[in-house]
């Protein structure tokens, strides 16, 4: 989603319209999953991260556009290696690794956008599989949403533009969820890994090359 707003918009307005529009989308996740949801998980995540993701949208709101483009472009490109690490050594969280976790990506979600892999790594170091994790990282990034969209509202970054282009995608995007999840099922793990991991690395580079030309 960066790859396709950056150019449209710039980057500065990237990461509350993907805010908004994530509602959408994550309000569906919830539903197509609702029954895999772990709240148990849930909670921990969102009483953990709700602070760290209040500075984090915070801090974005002081970043200029180029520094908004560097910020995305290197989390993006971050977040291929975190995932891989943390499958590598197969660890499994505890409640308090995991909780001590969720702070650390809430600082980093809250300015920032692509780190939704983050979450769903520590779901799974935490031993949650398939839907599981699907439904929990839903609920957890809709509590999410509502923080940031409160923080950046506040600060005034929501302007009208930001908004309409939000819930166009928003309202384009709640019925493919549930397209998306027929592919999904249908459509190798390792397959579909590797085409986000590349997409995710080529598309950070290139916000990177372009704030820094």
């Amino acid at each position: 989603m960066p790859l396709v707003l950056v150019p449209l918009v710039g980057a500065a307005p990237v990461v509350p319209i993907i805010a908004i529009s994530a509602m959408f989308t994550n309000t569906a996740r919830v539903a197509a999953f609702r029954r895999s949801l772990d709240r148990r998980r849930a909670v921990i995540a969102l009483l953990a991260a709700l602070p760290t993701c209040i500075l984090g949208a915070w801090l974005y709101t002081l970043l200029t556009g180029r520094g908004a483009a560097l910020v995305i472009g290197s989390t993006l490109i971050a977040t291929v290696p975190l995932r891989r690490i943390l499958k590598r050594h197969g660890h499994k969280l505890g409640e308090k690794a995991y909780a001590a976790a969720a702070a650390g990506w809430g600082i980093v979600v809250g300015g920032t956008t692509g780190t939704g892999v983050i979450m769903l790594s520590l779901l799974m170091a935490t031993g949650l599989e398939g839907a599981a994790v699907i439904a929990t990282d839903a609920a957890v990034s809709l509590g999410m949403g509502v923080v940031k969209i409160a923080v950046f509202g506040t600060a005034g970054v929501l302007t009208t533009t930001v908004i309409v282009i939000a819930l166009l995608i928003g309202l384009v995007a709640f019925p493919c969820t549930f397209l998306a999840k027929l592919i999904i099922e249908r459509l190798p793990v390792h397959v579909h890994t590797a085409l986000l991991d590349a997409v995710v690395v080529i598309g950070g580079g290139m916000m990177i090359f372009g704030a820094l030309r």
